[in-house]
């Protein structure tokens, strides 16, 4: 087979994602292949296992490897390196625990046959499936295996291509955590979306956040809906929490006031008062003979008479 170079003029598909996003009826797919990059803002995500990518990366692309060097190459790097000599859906290419990391049978029956769409799609499934692995993880571990693949079929090939391809596409995740988070910056819309009540106040800042957040226009009207679900149920909830205070207020003053009056119903506070001050300050309790206590008790309890004249 003769030796193809990596970069083909205009007229020719050009290799690898390239070929795939070049024409004109796929591009919108490739858009929708979006590439898992498991992304939670301020969470710490364990660490990839590049093995189990390598064994996950192996089911969709290294299909019959061990009778067909170049399988990696004709799967997931180029059409110019031939078609695979089989459809068939690979065997399991490890056993035990390991095996959990291989796409299934029924899975790679709806994978793209574009050997570029393939690796994107590949890489997506892979990306979700070993827990904390990036696109970054599928171009430092496994592209070099791609190439040495596409060595063997007799053709140079680069890679970073795919990586560059890779990189301008996010999962609808990582889009709407990153243009949330900018909708409801401080200088924004803010977490309480205080300043967004208006919609085109909100629309200002929504259509600046989705401009300056690449990679997510496909996810846009969606992750929007779900932004004024969230800015409509947040000034609800704000207007209801205001309310219950305000309530929680006027019950308190009118338990007060309904205290007040049992107070002054028939003297009954004031009758409470001259007792108490009598039994626990009075010497002789103002019993017979001590009208100057009680006298003395009556008046340091005068104060309820104001206050109820008052509330009458």
């Amino acid at each position: 087979m003769k030796k193809l170079q990596f970069f083909f003029p205009l007229h020719k598909t050009a290799f690898f994602a390239i070929i795939y996003i070049h024409k004109r009826e796929m591009r919108r797919n490739l858009l929708f292949l979006a590439v898992i990059s498991v992304f939670v803002p301020n969470l710490a995500h364990s660490a990839c296992s590049r093995a189990n990518l390598s064994r996950c990366l192996d089911s969709a692309c290294a299909i019959n490897l061990s009778s067909n060097p170049a399988a990696r190459c004709q799967y997931c790097g180029t059409a110019d390196a031939g078609t695979p000599p089989t459809k068939n859906a690979m065997k399991s290419v490890s056993v035990g625990a390991a095996a959990k990391y291989n796409i299934s049978d029924k899975d790679l029956k709806k994978a793209p046959t574009d050997p570029g769409a393939r690796y994107v799609w590949a890489t997506t499934k892979c990306v979700e499936m070993v827990a904390g692995c990036t696109p970054d993880d599928v171009t430092d571990t496994y592209d070099k295996l791609i190439e040495q693949s596409c060595t063997a079929a007799g053709i140079s090939a680069q890679m970073s291509v795919l990586k560059d391809n890779i990189k301008k596409t996010k999962t609808k995740t990582t889009c709407s955590s990153e243009i949330s988070n900018c909708v409801i910056g401080d200088k924004r819309c803010g977490d309480d979306f205080g300043a967004c009540e208006t919609d085109a106040d909100f629309n200002k800042f929504f259509s600046a956040c989705a401009a300056e957040i690449t990679g997510c226009d496909q996810y846009a009207s969606d992750i929007r809906a779900e932004l004024v679900a969230s800015r409509d149920s947040a000034i609800k909830n704000s207007a209801a929490m205001i309310d219950g205070i305000a309530k929680s207020y006027q019950d308190a003053r009118k338990t007060r006031e309904n205290s007040a009056y049992a107070l002054c119903a028939n003297n009954s506070g004031r009758d409470a008062c001259i007792s108490k001050i009598c039994n626990e300050r009075m010497p002789n309790n103002c019993g017979a003979g001590h009208a100057d206590e009680k006298s003395m008790a009556t008046q340091l309890c005068k104060y309820y008479d104001t206050a109820c004249a008052t509330i009458k």
